[in-house]
C-alpha cells in the first residue's frame, strides 16, 4: 500500500509540476527571428578576407528509422536553418576593397523531393515562392550550383574558409568530406579554417539565445525537483531518467542535451555513467546529471540525493565540501578570470578547496579525488566551443560542476549549475533549484510528508 501510495502522489506530482508549467510547454519549440541570424552573417562576413562556405548535415549521415534529423550547430548559428543538405555561402568586399557583383550570401538548398515529402513531410525547396520569407535569405539557389559559384569567386579571392577537422571525427567524418570538397573545387585557392572566427562569436550570448537556455534550463530544474520529491529506495536509475526526460518534453524540449546519467552507490563515482540499469539501494546517494535541450539551446544540471532523504554523516561531511567548492567557484566568476590557467583560476579555486577540506579513509586529502575540469561552455552544444586560454567574458554561459568521487566509500558527490557571465559579476540562472544539503533534505522530506496517511 504505501508503494501505491507513493506512485499515485507521483502522478498527481507531476501532473502539478505540467500544469504549473503549462504557459512554458504550450508554446510552439521556436527558432530566433530571421534578422539575429543575418547579423551574425554580416559580423562574420565583416571579419573574413575571403568567401566563407559551411555545410549542414546532410539526409544520408543516419540512415537508422529511429533516426531524428539535428542541423549542425555552427549552420544552425548562423542560419537557424533546420533541414537536411543545405550549405551557406558569405561573399565579402573583394580584396581590393571593391563590392563584389551579386549578393553577398547565398543559402543552397536541395531541390524538392515528392516522393520524399509522403513520408517525412515538405521541405523547403529552392524555387519555393515563399523561401526568402521563410529563410531569411534575399538569394537562394539550388546546391547543384555551388561549385561553378565557388570556382567563378576563386578569380578574386586567394582565400576561402569552412570548418575544418581538429583531429579524428567521432561518427561521420562532416568536416572531411566537406572540407576536402571545397578544396576540389577551388583547387587554387588557400583554405583556412573559420572555427575560431565563429567560437569567438558564439561564446557570447545573445538576449535570443539567453531566453532559449532558460527555457531549457527551468524545463531541467522541473525535473530535478520532481526527482527529489520522488527518489525513494527500490526504483532503477533509468525509472528516475524516464520521468525526468518525460518532463523535458512536456515542456517543449526537443530531446536531451546529453545521455542522461543516474548512478546510484558504487555508479555514483562513474563520471558518464549512462547503463541505468542500477537499483537505488537504502543508504545510496545518486547523482543525477541530466539536461535538456529546447530550441537548440541545452542546460546541464547536476545534482545528488539520498535515496531515502537523509544524508549520512560521512556523504553529508562530502556533500558539504562540493558545496562549499562550488560556492568558492560560483563567488569568483566575472570577467577577465581563467577557467584553467593560473593561481587565481576556477579550476585551482575548487581544487584548492576540496584538498583543504576533509580526509579520505586513509588520511590524505581529497583533492586526488576531484579528477574533472570545473566547468564549460554552455549553448548550442552542452561542451559549447570556448577559448579556455582566454578570460571569461560578459554574455558566455558556463557550468560550475566540481565533484568528489570516492570508489572505495561508494560514494560520488557533484553539484552542477549553470552561469551567465555578466559585466560586473554573474547570475546564476539555476539559482531555482536547491544546492544545499539541508534544502535538498528538505525538499524531498517535504514530499514524503504529503504521501504520508
Amino acid at each position: 500500500m504505501k508503494l501505491a501510495r507513493v506512485a499515485v502522489f507521483g502522478i498527481f506530482a507531476l501532473a502539478a509540476i505540467l500544469l504549473a508549467s503549462s504557459y512554458s510547454f504550450l508554446q510552439a519549440r521556436f527558432r530566433q527571428p530571421n534578422a539575429e541570424y543575418k547579423a551574425r552573417r554580416d559580423a562574420l562576413r565583416a571579419t573574413i578576407d575571403g568567401p566563407v562556405v559551411l555545410f549542414g548535415y546532410t539526409s544520408r549521415q543516419d540512415t537508422g528509422e529511429v533516426a531524428v534529423f539535428f542541423q549542425e550547430e555552427n549552420f544552425y548559428y548562423l542560419t537557424g536553418y533546420s533541414e537536411p543538405d543545405a550549405a551557406l555561402l558569405l561573399i565579402p568586399d573583394a580584396p581590393n576593397g571593391k563590392p563584389v557583383e551579386g549578393p553577398s550570401e547565398i543559402l543552397y538548398l536541395p531541390p524538392r523531393d515528392p516522393r520524399a515529402a509522403l513520408w517525412n513531410g515538405p521541405q523547403i525547396g529552392p524555387d519555393d515562392p515563399d523561401v526568402t520569407e521563410r529563410t531569411g535569405f534575399e538569394t537562394v539557389r539550388p546546391f547543384a550550383d555551388l561549385k561553378s559559384n565557388l570556382a567563378t569567386l576563386a578569380k578574386t579571392f586567394p582565400n576561402f574558409y569552412t570548418l575544418l577537422p581538429n583531429g579524428p571525427e567521432n561518427g561521420y567524418p562532416h568536416l572531411t568530406v566537406w572540407s576536402d570538397w571545397v578544396r576540389a573545387a577551388v583547387p587554387n585557392a588557400s583554405v583556412r579554417d573559420v572555427t575560431a572566427v565563429l567560437t569567438n562569436m558564439r561564446e557570447v550570448k545573445s538576449a535570443g539565445e539567453l531566453a532559449l537556455m532558460q527555457k531549457a534550463i527551468d524545463a531541467s530544474i522541473d525535473a530535478q525537483l520532481d526527482a527529489m520529491k520522488t527518489m525513494h529506495p527500490g526504483l532503477y536509475e533509468y525509472q528516475v531518467a524516464a520521468r525526468m526526460k518525460m518532463i523535458h518534453e512536456m515542456e517543449g524540449c526537443s530531446r536531451e542535451a546529453y545521455a542522461p546519467i543516474v548512478g546510484a552507490g558504487f555508479f555514483s563515482t562513474v563520471l558518464h555513467y549512462d547503463r541505468l540499469d542500477n537499483e537505488i539501494k537504502d543508504g545510496d546517494v545518486v547523482v543525477m546529471d541530466v539536461g535538456g535541450e529546447y530550441g537548440g539551446y541545452a542546460a546541464d544540471i547536476t545534482r545528488t540525493v539520498p535515496a531515502n532523504g537523509k544524508f549520512t554523516p560521512r556523504q553529508r561531511e562530502i556533500y558539504d565540501i562540493v558545496y562549499g567548492a562550488q560556492s568558492a567557484v560560483l563567488n569568483a566568476i566575472k570577467p577577465g578570470v581563467y577557467f584553467h590557467s593560473g593561481p587565481d583560476s576556477l579550476q585551482e579555486i575548487a581544487y584548492d578547496y576540496i584538498n583543504t577540506h576533509g580526509k579520505d579513509l586513509h588520511g590524505k586529502p581529497l583533492g586526488q579525488y576531484f579528477i574533472h575540469g570545473i566547468g564549460h561552455g554552455l549553448g548550442l552544444d552542452v561542451h559549447d566551443p570556448t577559448d579556455y586560454n582566454r578570460p571569461l567574458r560578459a554574455g558566455m554561459v558556463i557550468t560550475d560542476e566540481p565533484g568528489i568521487y570516492i570508489p572505495e566509500e561508494n560514494l560520488g558527490v557533484r553539484i552542477e549549475d549553470d552561469v551567465l557571465v555578466t559585466a560586473d559579476g554573474h547570475q546564476l540562472l539555476t539559482a531555482r533549484l536547491p544546492r544545499s544539503a539541508d534544502d535538498v533534505e528538505k525538499v524531498m522530506a517535504e514530499a514524503r510528508a504529503q504521501t504520508q496517511p
